[in-house]
């Protein structure tokens, strides 16, 4: 399964663990399943609120989370699509601003895998099919939507004339899928883009922009681009951490304007103060992990986002807890992060191919760890836990914390 499937229900895992022995398709991007499936369900695509779509390496999520915030704190309901779930995979289904109830997920799920039959829709598809299908029959405001994985032949980008779209920032992640070059990821994920939609785009590398503003064009998209067609606001200053926040805040709030939503300045930024999404820059509470220590989980897994995270660690230096898959440049990574580091712990992620932690201690310096307690085990306050989603959600788990 190309990811990680958990529920406390049991009548949710049953169709999880159904879901993970009936999928064909995890490595092959693409729309034909994903919309050969909706068909079937009678394409609720077609029946949602006003969409918003947002894509990028790093960042989109956290821009989900504050275009959420800003319409709560409007009065008005959203539904949001996200990715992946970090300790339950009602995470990634919000409907009308509450998780999907455990009794309506399992009944959703059945539904399509039984029209999943013969397509072989991926895990992500059928989420994605679960999602849009409940969303088409429960009112709400807006829909947002975070892509998956690229853009362009994402299963999310179904939606034939979102009210706009938004580009985060864009870095070099998921080769295997999106290609080797800035260029060539860039592309897929502006692939996104529609006629006469705006698309919302944060500054980007040279290459990137480029390759953004090419797409768009091609797509007959109306690009406006940090720096030419907007300029941040200071005063946009959400809850959580990082100037990189700050970013992703004048994001979400351009493409609220951009799309003519109702929602106003001062709204948004009532809603940012209130903003959450876990695992960035997320302070533990008191639970059986953390103990009483001052212990911060980030979900921060490849160099864009590890470099992001070490500017804040620059000023608040911790004991680092680094696990990674193995797909990832750990050089890069624990190059970034070691020069803020009190000490170096490497842990396994458990569940998925990680880096070896004994081959990373004997390379880069520090500690191997057989689990995440272990590697907590001796250090003292503060403490970074970071390096891989999957990791962070370990973190929460263990610590008996549900994000809500």
């Amino acid at each position: 399964m190309a990811d990680f499937a958990r529920s406390g229900s049991p009548a949710v895992q049953a169709q999880l663990d159904r879901l993970g022995t009936s999928i064909y398709a995890d490595d092959i991007l693409g729309l034909d399943r994903v919309l050969g499936l909706l068909h079937r369900l009678g394409r609720p695509q077609d029946r949602l609120p006003p969409v918003l779509h947002v894509a990028g390496t790093n960042g989109k999520g956290s821009t989900c989370a504050f275009l959420r915030a800003g319409f709560e704190a409007a009065g008005l309901t959203a539904h949001v699509f996200t990715s992946p779930h970090l300790v339950r995979f009602n995470e990634r289904i919000r409907i009308a601003g509450r998780l999907v109830e455990d009794e309506a997920l399992a009944a959703l799920l059945a539904e399509v895998l039984d029209v999943n039959e013969g397509i072989g829709g991926s895990f992500f598809e059928v989420t994605t099919a679960v999602a849009l299908l409940i969303y088409s029959r429960t009112p709400a405001d807006v829909c947002i939507l975070e892509v998956g994985l690229g853009g362009r032949l994402d299963a999310t980008n179904v939606v034939e004339r979102p009210a706009a779209c938004g580009i985060a920032s864009i870095g070099i992640d998921h080769q295997h899928y999106l290609g080797h070059t800035i260029a060539e990821i860039a592309r897929e994920k502006a692939g996104i883009a529609k006629s006469g939609i705006p698309l919302i785009v944060l500054a980007q590398p040279p290459e990137a922009l480029a390759a953004t503003q090419a797409m768009a064009a091609e797509r007959g998209a109306r690009a406006l681009l940090e720096g030419r067609d907007w300029a941040p606001d200071a005063s946009l200053r959400p809850a959580l951490p990082g100037a990189h926040q700050r970013r992703n805040a004048n994001l979400a709030w351009q493409m609220l304007v951009a799309a003519g939503l109702p929602v106003t300045i001062d709204q948004f930024r009532d809603g940012l103060a209130n903003a959450k999404w876990p695992a960035r820059l997320q302070r533990l509470a008191s639970g059986p992990l953390a103990a009483g220590r001052d212990v911060m989980v980030d979900g921060a897994h490849n160099g864009d986002a590890a470099r992001a995270l070490a500017a804040h660690l620059a000023a608040d230096p911790r004991h680092l807890v680094l696990g990674m898959l193995a797909n990832k440049d750990a050089g890069e990574i624990v190059a970034l992060l070691r020069p803020h580091a009190l000490s170096l712990t490497f842990a396994a992620v458990p569940g998925h191919a990680s880096h070896d932690p004994a081959e990373l201690a004997a390379k880069f310096g520090g500690r191997a760890a057989a689990t995440l307690a272990e590697a907590l085990a001796p250090l003292s306050s503060p403490i970074l836990i970071a390096g891989s989603l999957y990791l962070a959600g370990e973190a929460l788990s263990a610590n008996l914390e549900l994000p809500d």
